[in-house]
């Protein structure tokens, strides 16, 4: 029976799938090469009225223009080459980068340097069996999976209810999005340059938590992070989050030409991430 187009499922092409599935073909409307990827979230914690809602995104291949991107020595002083790099790569109409979920974000950034320069990834890393060597891997990055998550967990809303397991204080938090990042970015300079400290914990702990005890104000929440949030049930959050958070498995299996011992090690994101070495 012929397949009809509401068949047709989208694939992050260029990531290990577990089930195979069709190509999902992109209208030939633009005038560059484009491809429609799978996003981790499957579009689940995102407002219906949001594009992202759809569990896709199209995107376009980078060209010699996203080079220029990735080269331009103003926006690499100022850290926001990648932020623009997604500003040009996303064709999606209505979609905003600030929407997107940092696991989201992963896939996207990820699958765009496959198609674009290949999968093998080559970098250098320190041996954790052997602190005093400095190592090469190739890391094959079609390999890398969606991460299974309890999708029944996941709202719209994008707010989740947990009770802090030591004080029992009950909290709502949400799952970080790109402008989320970018703003924690820009409040842990602020504090680094103000106090000498980055305070990053705390100032990440500012943005994701929404609720404390039913209280949504957030000088009280400032408060709750800054005095009353145990160390324990920090680690119990952090945990907890990752658990639930859509993303990719950024793990690697690592052998020690040293030892011979492995170890699954998460995959360094270095400067030759979008700079191979053959690049030039």
């Amino acid at each position: 029976m012929e397949q009809t187009s509401t068949d047709k499922k989208p694939v992050t092409r260029g990531l290990s799938q577990e089930e195979s599935a069709p190509v999902y073909q992109q209208p030939k409307s633009y005038p560059f090469p484009t491809e429609v990827i799978s996003l981790p979230s499957k579009g689940l914690c995102y407002s219906e009225d949001n594009p992202l809602s759809k569990g896709e995104i199209t995107i376009k291949l980078m060209t010699a223009k996203e080079e220029d991107i990735l080269t331009n020595a103003a926006l690499i002083r100022k850290g926001i080459q990648l932020d623009k790099l997604l500003e040009s790569i996303i064709i999606q109409p209505g979609v905003n980068i600030n929407d997107l979920l940092i696991g989201d974000k992963n896939a996207i950034l990820i699958t765009s340097r496959i198609l674009a320069f290949g999968p093998t990834y080559d970098v250098k890393i320190r041996d954790p069996f052997d602190d005093d060597d400095e190592v090469e891997v190739s890391i094959d990055l079609s390999k890398i999976k969606i991460k299974d998550v309890d999708e029944s967990q996941l709202n719209r809303s994008n707010e989740y209810e947990y009770i802090l397991p030591i004080s029992k204080t009950p909290i709502k938090f949400k799952l970080l999005t790109h402008g989320d990042e970018m703003a924690i970015n820009k409040d842990i300079e602020a504090s680094t340059k103000a106090l000498k400290q980055g305070n990053e914990i705390t100032t990440r702990y500012r943005r994701l938590i929404v609720e404390v005890n039913g209280n949504r104000d957030y000088a009280a929440i400032s408060e709750f992070v800054s005095n009353r949030l145990l160390a324990g049930d920090s680690k119990a959050l952090r945990k907890y989050i990752t658990e639930i958070s859509p993303d990719l498995d950024l793990n690697f299996d690592y052998t020690s030409p040293v030892t011979g011992e492995t170890e699954a090690l998460r995959i360094p994101f270095g400067v030759s991430f979008f700079y191979p070495a053959d690049w030039l």
